[in-house]
């Protein structure tokens, strides 16, 4: 596997500050297949005076002009689809088809969105006597996670660009090579040096280190809670702009007269998409009580599907298995029934885990508040609408979600009294300029569309 032993900064890479490296690990089968530069403080440093030196010049280019370099780096996505695809695979462990049609496919699409819209935005106004200007925000720092890597580059660094905000790109540790082959399509893009910069490291120290710089006036992160929580208190105490995704345990709430088995299977198939590894994965799977046997047998049936080292690929690494695995242990324990899966790892070698459905979830178990990150499905039951209400509410998140009723008129009513940042109706499609963000603590802020490109701008007033 192609590797960059070196850094991308002002416009072209460059040997890192110090000798240490991290290995990048094929989470199927265990073997270390790259090593990048551990990256620190000074790399992060000079990245950073970088994107503030260029700042100026591509603030001041016109929209227009953005645009077509934001047009340029879609197209050089999509002539890098398959490396890209095989290279996550590679990093991820992500079944081929999924690297192919998602992973690689999804983020040439929200790019190609961000050129129309740096085209078309109105960065000014007039409201009565004063113009309102939409300026960018300066330097964002975008810190982003294993899961969806380059999906989640994308969705940081093209609507930064098109506000005409330069960045530091810092990846997760664990996926930085489609993070380089990102870099490779922002230099054919003609991207100006120091626009766009990659910075490969550690979290605790280059992230850190990249979250605290007086040089960067926005921290764009995804990620968990917890670090979230961190980041925010960071940037808090320098009082500096966050755009924070963070974890989710979100509920498909199926409403009495649905179509109890499509819901049932869509569900199933939500969680298991990309091993379960989906901040938006809708793992509380919520039945009335007349129907519940059934959908539990129906989940049951569903899950056969989706086959280990098949259509269900490895977790990102043995940490993240442990981790899946004792929770599934954990729902036992607690009095959870287990209908599929297990905690025992399906294969000897790679990180997986067995696809895994729990009945007789209570909303106060551990499976059902936590987030879990793995294929992990948790059916509860509940009485009437109003204890389902209660039942999708009950958590500290508030990402994603769904609900299914014979109606939309009827699944619109209901969605309206979740607090959740995203609902699907009826098995609604993805839609790339949809705001995408949470309430509660899933985090601060929207990225895709419109409501993504506004987070990177900030608010200027003339009066005449």
């Amino acid at each position: 596997m192609r590797a960059h032993d070196e850094m991308y900064i002002d416009g072209a890479w460059r040997p890192a500050a110090g000798r240490d490296t991290i290995a990048v690990v094929n989470p199927a089968d265990e073997r270390v297949i790259a090593r990048v530069p551990a990256g620190t403080a000074e790399d992060v440093d000079a990245a950073v005076r970088a994107a503030r030196a260029a700042f100026p010049a591509w603030a001041a280019t016109p929209p227009a002009e953005r645009a077509a370099r934001l047009t340029a780096l879609a197209d050089a996505l999509a002539a890098r689809k398959d490396t890209l695809a095989e290279t996550i695979t590679a990093e991820l462990g992500s079944p081929l088809p999924l690297s192919q049609m998602v992973h690689a496919g999804v983020p040439v699409l929200v790019a190609a969105s961000y050129a129309e819209l740096a085209a078309r935005y109105a960065f000014e106004e007039r409201i009565g006597n004063s113009t309102v200007l939409l300026e960018p925000v300066g330097v964002v720092g975008a810190i982003t996670p294993w899961n969806y890597p380059l999906h989640q580059i994308v969705a940081k660094v093209a609507p930064a660009l098109a506000a005409g905000c330069t960045v530091v790109l810092k990846p997760a540790e664990d996926t930085p090579l489609t993070a380089q082959l990102f870099a490779e399509a922002t230099e054919a893009a003609g991207l100006p040096p120091g626009v766009f910069n990659l910075v490969t490291g550690l979290g605790p120290v280059a992230g850190q280190a990249l979250a605290e710089h007086e040089g960067v006036d926005l921290v764009s992160f995804t990620g968990s809670t917890a670090v979230g929580k961190r980041i925010g208190a960071i940037a808090g105490a320098a009082v500096k702009r966050v755009a924070l995704e963070l974890g989710g345990k979100s509920a498909n709430v199926i409403l009495p007269g649905a179509d109890l088995a499509k819901a049932v299977n869509v569900g199933i198939a939500n969680v298991m998409t990309n091993s379960g590894q989906t901040c938006s994965a809708w793992t509380r799977m919520l039945v009335d009580a007349e129907r519940y046997d059934e959908a539990v047998e129906l989940a049951a049936n569903a899950v056969t599907k989706y086959v280990v080292g098949e259509r269900v690929g490895p977790l990102v690494n043995a940490a993240q298995q442990a981790r899946v695995r004792g929770y599934i242990a954990r729902g036992v324990e607690e009095g959870a029934r287990l209908i599929a899966g297990g905690p025992d790892a399906p294969l000897e070698t790679g990180f997986y885990v067995s696809p895994t459905v729990f009945a007789d979830v209570t909303p106060d178990m551990t499976i059902a508040q936590e987030e879990i990150f793995g294929p992990v499905v948790s059916i509860l039951r509940y009485e009437d609408v109003d204890d389902a209400l209660r039942i999708a509410n009950d958590t500290v998140y508030g990402l994603a979600g769904a609900v299914w009723a014979a109606d939309d008129e009827e699944a619109v009513a209901f969605a309206r009294r979740i607090d959740t940042g995203q609902v699907d109706i009826n098995g609604g499609r993805f839609n790339p300029l949809a705001p995408f963000g949470g309430y509660k603590q899933s985090g601060v802020g929207r990225e895709l569309g419109p409501h993504g490109l506004a987070e990177y701008l900030q608010t200027k007033s003339l009066q005449f």
